[in-house]
């Protein structure tokens, strides 16, 4: 499951605040050595291709979609992600975005599609977000009501050089389908180290969570974004 919502703002907030032109398309593609989602991983611990399609326009709107191959240990093997929101700035440094991500696998044998609205707020280069599960299909786990799910994160970002940079990520998922997903309520955290490069993006991730049966892991990523 899914595509980090934290990545997905900051992607669309990014080209909201360096867009000069009333709309822009972009798209980006790249590869991971383990998509991890939320501190667990959606392939089994394999590595992941993936790339998305992004519209924004400078009034703060934006749109887009992305997929990526997955392994859950069923027919399933792929998901792709439909996502709109409305970002923005109260001031110099305050920024807020608000946006709906819908979870789509198209060819899982059972209805485990869902899809969750966030909210999350920033000053210069630290944020804070809330999601919340407002439609789920039956199949996305056993728990009496499926829409009791919600993600509570921090973020911070910190330039080391012009082209190095360090994140810092904390997360809680929580309610009854977590519950019922991985038994308890649980945290995530990472720490990645990225690096610009003339052919896109380079980065070094270590993952953890606070799950008994969930070792702690060293993801490889790439990326790489373009115009259309």
């Amino acid at each position: 499951m899914k595509k980090s919502m934290y990545q997905v703002i900051a992607l669309s907030t990014g080209l909201l605040l360096s867009g000069s032109a009333l709309a822009e398309v972009t798209a980006n593609i790249g590869a991971t050595s383990n998509y991890l989602w939320r501190g667990t991983t959606q392939t089994n611990n394999e590595a992941a291709i993936q790339g998305g399609i992004d519209y924004a326009h400078e009034s703060g709107f934006y749109a887009g979609t992305w997929a990526s191959n997955v392994d859950f240990g069923d027919e399933t093997s792929y998901e792709l992600d439909l996502y709109g929101g409305y970002g923005g700035s109260f001031s110099e440094d305050f920024t807020y975005d608000i946006s709906y991500l819908y979870y789509a696998y198209p060819d899982a044998g059972g209805s485990i599609d869902f899809g969750e609205v966030a909210l999350v707020l920033g000053w210069k280069w630290v944020d804070v977000g809330y999601s919340q599960v407002i439609n789920a299909d039956n199949g996305v786990s056993g728990a009496d009501d499926e829409t009791d799910w919600n993600y509570i994160q921090a973020n911070a970002s910190f330039p080391l050089t012009e082209k190095l940079s360090l994140a810092l990520h904390y997360g809680y998922s929580q309610g009854d389908v977590v519950e019922d997903l991985f038994g308890d309520t649980y945290a995530d955290y990472n720490v990645t180290l990225s690096a610009e490069t003339d052919i896109g993006t380079v980065s070094f991730m270590a993952s953890d969570t606070d799950l008994p049966d969930n070792d702690a892991k060293v993801v490889l990523g790439y990326s790489y974004g373009f115009s259309l």
